[in-house]
């Protein structure tokens, strides 16, 4: 017997992706229904290769009788459709920012903390981190759990897909704009800078410390996710790329460590991957990750400015594993351990 699943935000970005690796995983589903809003009712989402599913109105959809929620329809519409699918029996996997700092809501990413799903009883939501926070702790557990991290710096370079639709489009348009002559800022609406050929220090809104809120994303959610305790100065960029999150992270830890130890721990590391050969091509890419399920790290090097200090890059599918495969990988964790038929 399979459960029944609802995908909130089915014509997303990203809810299409999750349609898609539910197929691929052979997820046990015995019905998948995709919601979206209203403009989008009846229009048709590719579930796997073969299979065709129609959307249905998000506002009027019943939940009873649904085990599984994966939502990604943005924060305010999660705000007010997942507790209500939670009432009525669902638990909600949710992919937006809305419940990520909520104390009693868990923050997960299952290679990181896969114990802390159990707190979904307490609201029925469990919530998906940032896409840049995701590749950083998957590749940050495994150097934690032998030499305890203190600080950790990042500055990160994220593909336009992390906008959305819209931006991805954006920097299409501008592109080809420009080799045609035209100033970029006709097809400026996204970005508050031209994207196309340029790479821009901003990402959602600035708060008062002149972090941005991306920034403040990866400090809270890598404290609630890995250890409080652990300090992080975060700048966040984005670039003229379509998919894939590329990070260089800076890593203090409280003992020794060495590049060869933190490149050993990586290669065990479930859901990474380590391509670190010094030389031409011996390093990954965004374009490399793209469609890919796993945290690619590389340029793992010792940092001889701090005190037992490691240096690497990491990139991701900031649409797979940023997204929509951490979501489903909290499904698959969830049907195991708890909501087993």
């Amino acid at each position: 017997m399979g459960y029944r699943v609802a995908v909130m935000g089915a014509t997303g970005n990203v809810g299409r992706e999750i349609l898609a690796i539910l197929d691929e995983r052979n997820f046990p589903a015995d019905e998948v229904v995709a919601l979206a809003s209203e403009r989008s009712v009846g229009k048709e989402v590719s579930f796997g290769e073969k299979k065709i599913l129609k959307v249905q109105d998000l506002a009027k959809f019943d939940f009873k009788g649904i085990d599984i929620v994966l939502s990604s329809p943005g924060a305010k519409v999660s705000a007010a459709h997942s507790p209500r699918a939670a009432a009525a029996g669902a638990v909600v996997v949710d992919n937006t920012s809305y419940f990520r700092m909520e104390p009693d809501i868990p923050l997960v990413v299952p290679e990181v903390n896969p114990e802390a799903i159990a707190g979904y009883k307490k609201r029925g939501i469990i919530a998906n981190p940032n896409c840049s926070t995701i590749q950083m702790v998957v590749a940050l557990k495994p150097l934690h759990d032998i030499a305890k991290i203190k600080r950790v710096v990042v500055a990160t370079y994220q593909s336009t897909s992390g906008a959305g639709k819209e931006a991805m489009d954006e920097l299409f348009n501008q592109t080809k704009g420009i080799y045609a002559n035209e100033p970029a800022s006709r097809h400026q609406k996204k970005f508050t800078k031209q994207i196309a050929f340029n790479a821009i220090p901003h990402i959602d809104m600035f708060m008062d410390d002149g972090s941005t809120k991306e920034e403040w994303k990866m400090v809270v959610e890598t404290k609630k996710i890995l250890d409080a305790g652990i300090e992080v100065f975060a700048t966040c960029v984005r670039i003229p790329t379509f998919i894939g999150h590329g990070e260089a992270v800076h890593v203090e830890f409280e003992k020794p460590i060495t590049d060869e130890q933190a490149r050993a721990a990586l290669r065990k590391a479930p859901g990474v991957v380590v391509i670190d050969k010094r030389a031409n091509e011996g390093y990954a890419t965004p374009v490399e990750c793209a469609g890919e399920d796993a945290t690619f790290v590389s340029r793992i090097r010792k940092d001889p400015t701090v005190k037992n200090g490691i240096g690497f890059w990491c990139v991701s599918d900031n649409l797979r594993k940023g997204a929509a495969l951490n979501t489903v990988q909290i499904a698959e964790e969830l049907i195991k351990t708890y909501l087993k038929k």
